[in-house]
């Protein structure tokens, strides 16, 4: 081209460079779309490639660019949407040139870049161990760090040429390449069923890492290709006389095994080259399901089948969507011969991707693990059975958000946990250890000091601080959201609060008895669980302990002329009964008991200077609320258990009361209000800020001595700078 014109334009005057168009014959452009415009578009990533790659040189010598357009003909030779193509034309541009991701969406469009991005970013992963954890975990970051699986199919063809090109590397670097490769990125493959690619991946890394082996291999196969070639024609030829027989038209061929997999079996069944007879299956592709079955028929009459290793997955398919017949003969050498029988159809979504041999070719079954592989299979098989040239149809069949709900954090030791997101560190704590969940007391988060509600995010390193009598805490359900969490924090707690109710339930029963002069007759109150509909001991206490079951209940069937105790009376006993399981609080007087248990309400925090009515509940004691509480109007169906309370307390007491502090956000409000309620010599037991706009809105629990005191302190706080109200809520 010596018109620089033409050089410029090429599409005006029809004289493309040979490589691209090369490439542009390969692409598959499906019915209705337009090929003059995926021609123009190709053709200007292309050039912006060669442009911005000029003058750079690989080690081999050959102009950088041109592995780009190769990674970019492996793409459409696997038949990917034209944007994949274009993004494997630019793959390395942000990395190697002055190229931006800005310049690149600006230039062409959002999602080429995220693509060209993507790559970037697992560029700079490198791997560095061969644990078998770390593997796995290895490739689910390179996934979460590709959101879209196009990134990782571009980075196959990328690492397949590198592969092929890599004798210009160091030594080193070559085998830490190899081992990247062999370790990571043919595993993925294989989980991906993009066989091929696992296949010449693995050859690529034998190479390396066995190079004396894969020569032998090598040597052996080519000396052998003649003979081999005839043998496979002589099975074939009598297979395809049969099928014209029934007018069945047929591919037939015959498919060498991979160099690796010779060896893996030479290794695994500690024989010569000469002795491994498998090197070698026969493939028959026919047009129509039904053909197959008639194929079938036709092999097993020409050859004698061996009847165990006969695999039916058309009737029976595999989990992730692969339907083959596999069945081996025996032929007339006496050799054993896998045949495959399947439609083109079939074929082509098994050779595509999506015969996923790895349940039984791993050498171990995991059912679990392909359940959690099976999402991306069968989007992958749907993109690839309906491949379109659209990039805006391709992205939204092909983008997966399988990782949008995980989060990947770090153990101190570098050990990556896998989370759903919105996880904490009790969720990150059972992930690592159940007995470490069990004994959470704190946790660092990137070595700062965090709540254990602290939501996480990936890349946190996570350090879990125990303690040997620590134990779950009943608030921990509201934040934790993995399910092994979730039960074990359940399991205990059930336990405990059985155990616990039983012994309650014991002790009121036993205490009542003997305030009522009925001890004698505690064998008979205990036998009664029967009666009441408990299959045992335990089960009937313990709904005595939880207040289900009353005293007076228990007593009005087992002794009805003695039932007619004076319900105030009653009350009395009852309440000092349960004084005497628990330790009392001190502080409150219920009509001269002063030794209930005694719990204060939640929703509306007494303390002592409030005005308070007492509300004795079945077999749990009493529960002191302020009189003007807005759960009081709930229980007045039963007035007769609302009882007049009064404060009794010690001068070293203190009560929790929730603030509710309303301002304009500014720096250092939450420092303004810290040392306003500290320079009242008040503990602050937890702090709670958000901010809507300008709008501050925090929330302080403080621990109060009386009512006086945090009058006091609503005063100073209204003094504070920009702070509009405070009021006293209840949770």
């Amino acid at each position: 081209m010596d018109n620089p014109l033409v050089k410029l334009a090429p599409q005006l005057f029809g004289d493309y460079p040979k490589s691209f168009l090369k490439l542009f014959n390969q692409v598959y452009i499906s019915p209705g779309n337009n090929k003059d415009y995926i021609k123009e578009s190709l053709w200007k990533a292309f050039e912006y490639g060669s442009r911005h790659h000029e003058g750079q040189k690989r080690l081999s010598g050959e102009p950088y660019f041109n592995h780009c357009i190769e990674v970019a003909n492996t793409l459409a030779s696997w038949n990917m949407d034209y944007t994949t193509i274009m993004a494997g034309l630019l793959h390395d541009v942000i990395e190697d040139t002055n190229t931006t991701i800005d310049d690149l969406e600006k230039d062409f469009d959002k999602d080429l870049a995220n693509l060209v991005d993507g790559l970037t970013k697992i560029s700079g992963i490198e791997f560095s161990t061969r644990k078998e954890k770390q593997v796995g975990n290895f490739m689910k970051m390179l996934l979460s760090v590709a959101k879209d699986i196009r990134v990782i199919i571009i980075k196959f063809a990328d690492r397949m040429h590198n592969m092929k090109t890599i004798e210009y590397l160091p030594k080193i670097k070559q085998r830490r390449i190899a081992i990247e490769t062999r370790d990571v990125y043919s595993p993925l493959a294989h989980r991906l069923g993009m066989s091929s690619v696992k296949s010449q991946l693995d050859d690529l890394t034998f190479k390396v890492l066995n190079k004396l082996e894969y020569n032998l291999i090598d040597s052996k196969l080519k000396t052998t290709k003649r003979q081999r070639k005839k043998l496979i024609k002589s099975y074939i030829s009598p297979i395809e006389s049969g099928l014209i027989k029934y007018s069945i038209k047929s591919e037939i061929y015959g498919r060498s095994k991979s160099y690796f997999s010779i060896y893996g079996k030479m290794i695994a069944r500690n024989k010569n080259f000469e002795d491994i007879y498998d090197l070698y299956a026969i493939r028959i592709v026919v047009t129509k399901l039904e053909e197959c079955y008639t194929a079938l028929g036709v092999v097993h009459n020409i050859y004698t089948p061996v009847q165990e290793r006969f695999k039916d997955f058309i009737a029976t398919p595999k989990s992730n969507g692969y339907q083959s017949i596999h069945t081996t003969i025996i032929g007339t050498d006496g050799k054993m011969v896998e045949i495959q029988i399947r439609t083109k159809e079939m074929d082509n979504i098994a050779e595509i991707g999506i015969a996923s041999h790895w349940i039984y070719k791993e050498g171990r079954k995991k059912s679990n693990d392909l359940g959690s592989d099976i999402k991306w299979l069968r989007e992958l098989i749907e993109i690839l059975k309906n491949e379109s040239s659209d990039p805006k149809e391709f992205m939204d069949l092909l983008k997966i958000d399988l990782f949008d709900g995980e989060i990947y954090v770090f153990t101190p030791t570098g050990d990556l946990i896998q989370l759903p997101i919105k996880s904490t560190p009790v969720d990150f704590a059972f992930q690592v250890h159940t007995q470490i969940g069990m004994r959470c007391l704190g946790a660092k988060v990137n070595h700062k000091l965090v709540t254990l509600n602290e939501e996480l995010k990936s890349g946190d390193v996570v350090e879990i601080i125990t303690g040997k009598k620590q134990t779950p805490s009943i608030s921990w359900q509201k934040f934790v959201v993995t399910s092994k969490a979730r039960n074990a924090i359940h399991k205990y707690l059930n336990f405990n609060n059985k155990t616990q109710s039983v012994k309650l339930g014991r002790e009121i029963l036993f205490k009542t008895l003997r305030r009522l002069k009925l001890y004698s007759q505690k064998t008979l109150y205990l036998d009664s669980y029967t009666s009441f509909g408990y299959s045992d001991e335990d089960s009937y206490l313990s709904s005595i302990g939880h207040g289900k079951l009353t005293f007076r209940e228990i007593h009005n069937k087992i002794n009805p002329e003695q039932a007619k105790i004076e319900h105030r009376s009653a009350y009395k006993k009852i309440g000092d009964a349960i004084g005497g399981v628990l330790r009392p609080k001190d502080g409150i007087l219920l009509d001269g008991i002063n030794s209930l248990m005694i719990k204060y309400g939640k929703c509306c925090s007494p303390i002592p200077g409030d005005d308070v009515t007492g509300f004795v509940t079945r077999g749990r004691g009493l529960t002191v609320h302020r009189s003007k509480c807005y759960s009081l109007p709930l229980v007045t169906k039963e007035e007769e258990r609302l009882v007049p309370v009064d404060w009794n307390i010690p001068r070293d007491s203190t009560f929790n009361s929730r603030l509710k502090i309303i301002g304009v956000d500014y720096k250092g409000l939450l420092k303004d209000l810290s040392e306003c309620i500290g320079g009242q010599n008040i503990n602050i037991a937890s702090v709670d800020i958000k901010v809507n706009g300008v709008v501050a809105t925090a929330y302080f629990i403080v621990q109060i001595k009386n009512r006086r005191q945090l009058d006091r302190l609503i005063k100073k706080l209204l003094n504070v700078k920009h702070v509009d109200s405070v009021e006293r809520v209840g949770r």
